[in-house]
Parts: C-alpha cells; structure tokens; sequence
C-alpha cells in the first residue's frame, strides 16, 4: 500500500493512504540502516511504501474522500478538516510499518546543532516555501533568511517571503520593512508584508498558494500559527505570545503536518520547481541563464509528471538557527543570487570572493551592488566548517 506522510510528530507517522483513511505508522527498526543519516529519515510530504497491520486505517475528518478523477493518481483528501480527528492519539502499537521511501522531487534541509545525526529534513516534495519573517516581535535576522534561501536555492524550492505583524511597526520599522522587501525583491524573491491579526495581506497570500505544497517555516515567535489560522479558519492551531523578557518566540507548534487549504481544480505539475516564481522583480536578464545559481541539487524522478488535486500547506515547528548542510565552500555562492552573478567576472576562476585580487564581488559589494548583510551572510557559511559550529556528519 503506498500513501503520503501527513503529519510527523517524532516518533509517529500519519500516512494517507491511496485507498483512502489514515495509517498510524511507524519505521521498521531496520529502515534507518539504509545509509539514512537524519534525525527524521522520513519527513512529512513523502510518498512512502507502507505495510499494515489488520484493518489498519482511521478516517479522515469526515469519514470518506472524494472521489478521484479516472486519470489521477493519487486521491484527493476531504477538505473538511476535523481537527479533533485528525489530531488523534497515537495507539500504543503501530497500525502500519513504512517500508520504503519513494524518490524525493525536492526537499528543505538544514543541519541540526548539537546533534549527532547529520540534518533535519523540514518537509519533502514541496512547490514553493513561504518563510515568515518579522523586522521586530521578535527579530529576525538577515543572517537566517539568507541561509534559507541558500538552502532553498541547493533544492530549487522558490521562496515567498511573508513580513508579518505589520501592524505592531513603528514609523521607521516600516520603513525598515520596506528596504528589506525591497532589497529582496530586486534579487528576485516575492514579498509580501501582511498582518495575520487585521488581515492585511492575507487574500494575496491565500492566492499564492493556490494549487501547490507549500511548506511554512520561520523563526518560533513570528506569528508563523497565526498567519495559518486566518489562512485557514478550521485548522486551530496553538498560538502564544512572545517572551516581554527576550523578544523571542516560545514554541507551539511541536510537529510538522500538511494541512489542506481548500478545493481546487485539479491541476497536473511538470515535476520542474521553477526557481523563481512568475511576475517577480529580478536584476537578471529574462532568459534566466544568468544568476540562477550553479544546477541545483537534483533528486531522482525529477522530471515525472506529479498529480496535485489540491492545495497544501504544511505547518512545521519554529526553528532558531539554520545550519546548512551538503554544501562545499566553493558551492555556496552559486545559491546567492547576486553574487553568482558578479563572480563570472572575477580573475580566478576558483576565486572564493573573500581577499582575491581582481575579485568582481567584492568590488560589487564596496560599490553597493551587493548588499553588505548578503555579503556577510556568504561569509558565514563559509566559515561554518571552520568554526566547527555544526557537527561533521563522520
């Protein structure tokens, strides 16, 4: 029986089946052998293999599916979302084994601090990811959004990123905003600046997502399970407040789970993740042929055709830090836009962009072409592997 992994909780996963009702699963001991180094070896978003134990399966919300069309593949799940079922307890023994993992079309990935494992899998086989950022209510810093666009440029997953709590900004907080939106937007990144609480923004965010994964991260504390609840009115996600102490976010979500947005037509996707999303501003020429990076980090199955009946979303836990993972220093500046750009007129060809003579990224950043937080940001996952900060996976 094969399904799609809905909801990870750590210990326990709830697979979809394609005939219909949720699994319980959990992954047979002799799994995480199978040269898988990761502290989820299976993430939610995966299509899996799954053996089950009796009868097996629980329904979902209302009980039944819809109907699926003669040529899809895989069922679209009820819209209907009960919270109260969807959020069952676990038995005490699985109802179902994962066997086996089907090749990942793409996938976020970031390195775990003070972990033995190598990395943390946010979610799999996604369209886009929206990132959640705030200027202040907590902070968050360039440094964080730029190792997740690097990350997510390795994948070739685009990003949209989402400035929330507009309404609590000062004056010039706004004006903050805005240069950092700005900045982004003539690299090539969608922004849009919204508040969950008024619902600024909101209608344009719920259009983006139409007819694709999308997986949700951010920073804890950023308004990430609110911006979801007026997305979608029925999913009653935990929410709390940020510590007056710190200025930092307190976690609530403590699982990663797809959440279904809402009917859709069915739509049929390429298998080809567009790096950059339709309509936005880019400093680059419109052939695409400049600034896009180095060929992005490639699954199998890449190019096969993948059935989307409707829109996801898919809620992961705050995260602090964002190390990266599988990326070799002279790699790193093809995932920075911009400075991918400048580097084809650098004198070396193995130029690392740091103290080179004749090195056309740095005269980009002393002439402003290149931000100086960008720049900066480059120069610290540079040093990632230096500093020891993240632990080797051997």
């Amino acid at each position: 029986m094969t399904g799609l992994v809905i909801k990870n909780t750590g210990y326990w996963y709830t697979v979809l089946s394609d005939e219909g009702g949720t699994v319980d699963c959990k992954v047979k001991g002799n799994f995480r052998l199978k040269g898988i180094r990761s502290t989820n070896p299976v993430a939610v978003g995966d299509r899996v293999t799954i053996e089950v134990i009796g009868d097996g399966k629980k329904m979902m919300g209302d009980g039944c599916l819809k109907k699926q069309s003669a040529n899809t593949k895989h069922p679209a799940p009820s819209t209907k979302r009960q919270t109260s079922n969807l959020q069952h307890q676990s038995p005490n023994t699985p109802t179902g084994w994962i066997t086996e993992i089907a090749d990942r079309r793409n996938y976020i990935i970031r390195k775990s601090t003070n972990l033995s494992k190598q990395s943390h899998i946010l979610a799999a086989n996604v369209d886009q990811a929206v990132l959640v950022v705030t200027v202040n209510y907590p902070e968050t810093s360039t440094t964080f959004i730029d190792r997740f666009l690097a990350s997510a440029e390795a994948y070739s997953v685009p990003v949209i990123l989402v400035f929330n709590k507009t309404d609590l900004l000062s004056d010039d907080e706004l004006r903050y905003e805005q240069m950092m939106m700005t900045l982004y937007e003539t690299i090539g990144y969608k922004c849009l600046a919204v508040s969950a609480l008024n619902g600024d923004g909101i209608a344009e965010l719920k259009t983006l997502l139409q007819h694709k994964v999308t997986l949700f991260s951010g920073n804890s504390g950023v308004g990430k399970s609110t911006l979801l609840n007026a997305i979608i009115p029925n999913a009653n996600l935990r929410t709390s407040e940020i510590s007056d102490a710190h200025n930092t976010g307190m976690h609530t979500t403590t699982f990663s789970e797809m959440l279904p947005l809402g009917d859709d037509k069915e739509v049929i996707d390429d298998g080809c993740t567009p790096k950059q999303i339709a309509n936005t501003p880019n400093m680059l020429d419109s052939t695409g042929q400049e600034g896009d990076g180095c060929t992005p980090k490639q699954t199998a199955n890449t190019h096969h055709p993948t059935p989307i009946t409707q829109s996801w979303v898919i809620d992961t836990p705050g995260v602090k830090g964002f190390g990266t993972f599988d990326m070799e220093p002279e790699e790193i500046c093809s995932y920075f836009k911009e400075i991918f750009h400048f580097s084809k007129d650098c004198r070396f060809n193995n130029c690392t962009h740091t103290h080179e003579p004749g090195c056309a990224v740095l005269k980009a950043v002393e002439e402003h072409y290149i931000s100086e937080s960008r720049y900066n940001s480059y120069l610290s996952m540079l040093n990632d592997k230096e500093d020891g900060k993240y632990r080797a996976a051997y």
